[in-house]
């Protein structure tokens, strides 16, 4: 009895513990999650709705643009080329991770439905999204494609890139990569020949997608390794990322290290070294054609050769000069 009665004393502490822990959790998680909300889910071209958003990351660079063939839960499933890019507007969010803005309704190049999508354009952030409901009136309206409907790609495996650089890369030529995945279909149908978005980034700049189609059926329940050629620019160097996307959603991102192309430097400095010589040595020679120098040691009598006197000029010969002579002995006494 007296141990069963501490019991509940023990517990209280517990309790309350437990009952505080969920309530503190949830705004932060509420937090970490971005959302979008519109002013209006119905607007006709030419007109406007003010998007708001919260749970972003403070000081972000975001995106906000009418995208079709796209739902919230499944997102742009034909990419930014589903979206009106150009009518597009960008804007910050503030130290809480919010922000307001108008963004006019244009008609996306595709059918609906139709979504405003956000997004973040860099940073820590970047690959965060959502969407939200918007009817653009007037615009053509066409259900989604059963494949991109049911089926569904998640990243199962940590992402690589394969390969390295030569000489010709030393040299500044395109450095190539092969961006290797592995993914699987988390959906209720197969998904044949999906083309996937491969995006390149160099600092604060937002990645260039380029479309890439892999051949192939991944069924539900499945997984399939993707290899995938990524490419820059001749004489690129930095720090670069890789970014893979999929249905509007950034499934996996990469970072590229390239190295600097000593290989062009090198070369500028022997052009600076060997031109300035030939166009010296070009300069002597025009000089020399122009004023030629004279052969003044042509008149000059070669050294081998003496002077000879003739015989009336010549100084008499002293007796102890000449050879094997003596010199006269002295005759005083």
């Amino acid at each position: 009895m007296p141990y069963v009665a501490r019991v509940p004393y023990l517990s209280l502490p517990l309790l309350l513990v437990l009952l505080l822990g969920p309530a503190g959790a949830g705004p932060a998680g509420a937090v970490d999650r971005p959302g979008v909300e519109l002013s209006k889910t119905q607007a006709g071209t030419g007109g406007s709705v003010t998007v708001t958003g919260s749970g972003w990351r403070p000081r972000a660079l975001l995106t906000l643009l009418v995208c079709g063939q796209a739902e919230p839960s499944r997102g742009v499933t034909g990419g930014t080329n589903s979206c009106a890019n150009a009518d597009g507007r960008t804007v910050t969010t503030d130290a809480e991770g919010r922000f307001r803005r108008e963004l006019p309704v244009v008609e996306p190049p595709v059918p609906c439905p139709c979504v405003v999508h956000v997004a973040t354009v860099t940073g820590a952030g970047a690959g965060a999204e959502a969407d939200a409901i918007l009817q653009v009136a007037g615009h053509a309206v066409e259900p989604l494609p059963a494949d991109r409907a049911g089926g569904r790609l998640s990243l199962l495996a940590d992402t690589r890139l394969r390969g390295s650089g030569g000489l010709l890369t030393w040299f500044g030529s395109p450095p190539a990569r092969t961006l290797v995945v592995t993914v699987g279909n988390v959906g209720t149908s197969p998904v044949k020949d999906p083309v996937f978005q491969v995006g390149t980034s160099h600092g604060v700049f937002a990645p260039q997608w380029q479309d890439q189609r892999w051949r192939g059926t991944i069924r539900p329940g499945g997984k399939a390794r993707i290899e995938l050629p990524v490419e820059l620019a001749a004489g690129a160097q930095g720090d670069y990322t890789v970014s893979l996307k999929y249905g509007g959603k950034v499934l996996a991102e990469h970072p590229w290290g390239v190295g600097r192309p000593w290989g062009v430097t090198l070369f500028w400095v022997l052009v600076c070294l060997v031109v300035p010589a030939a166009l010296f040595r070009a300069g002597l020679a025009v000089v020399d054609r122009v004023h030629p120098r004279h052969a003044v040691h042509a008149a000059r009598p070669p050294r081998s050769r003496r002077l000879r006197l003739p015989a009336a000029r010549r100084p008499p010969a002293l007796p102890w000069v000449a050879p094997d002579a003596e010199p006269p002995r002295s005759t005083k006494a």
